[in-house]
């Protein structure tokens, strides 16, 4: 039996999920909502677009789940206040795997977390809310993922690594075992993390560095 979803955003990423929930899962999308300042459309897919101040009376918690398809906007800070302001309000979240992607059995997805085709979910994972892990990444055994992580496609994340909150993982990225990147790191496209990243940081290149002076809230995502 179908559940209803009310999908938050108008953007590409939620036109993706819609087809994603649509064709891959046991959610049924019924509209789209954004903040009334950003209602540009009434319809998007042939669904509704309602503003997000009347979620509430439209379509109530309780009735309804909610996902919040945001990317890694302002460092993913916009899709933390979203994803926040439902929970108060008492929603639940659809959580996607794809049906392509291997996933252990004792692996830990959290709640509107959202995992694509050919992702590799190694034994012991932890995988926390409000995260995305685009396509074709490798998530090594015991790792934990902290919540609202954006990782984008092809990083290499070896086994007892440490993703910080709200961390952006470019792509072609690889983590050597056992390291921990703090808070709100950048870590850049084709990056080789061989240690510890810095909370708030930028690091590019082979091995990886930060970038001096500059902080990853500076980085226009």
């Amino acid at each position: 039996m179908s559940k209803p979803l009310v999908i938050v955003g108008a953007g590409e990423f939620a036109m993706i999920a819609n087809e994603y929930f649509t064709h891959d899962s046991d959610f049924d999308v019924q509209a789209f909502c954004v903040e009334s300042a950003y209602l540009k459309e009434p319809t998007l897919e042939g669904r509704p677009v309602i503003p997000y101040e009347e979620i509430e009376t439209r379509f109530p918690p309780g009735q309804f789940h909610v996902f919040v398809a945001i990317p890694a906007s302002q460092l993913n800070r916009l899709r933390r206040r979203f994803y926040e302001d439902l929970k108060a309000k008492g929603y639940q979240f659809a959580t996607y795997i794809s049906s392509r992607a291997f996933v252990w059995r004792n692996a830990k997805i959290g709640e509107n977390t959202f995992i694509f085709e050919n992702n590799v979910i190694q034994p012991y994972v932890t995988v926390g809310d409000n995260c995305i892990l685009w396509s074709g990444n490798h998530v090594g055994h015991r790792t934990v993922i902290h919540n609202h992580v954006f990782i984008a496609s092809h990083a290499v994340i070896s086994g007892y690594c440490d993703i910080g909150e709200s961390c952006f993982i470019g792509v072609n990225t690889t983590f050597n075992d056992y390291v921990k990147v703090g808070e709100s790191a950048v870590i850049g496209s084709g990056a080789l993390i061989a240690r510890d990243a810095e909370a708030g940081k930028v690091y590019v290149g082979t091995p990886a560095r930060a970038v001096p002076n500059k902080s990853s809230l500076d980085v226009d995502l």
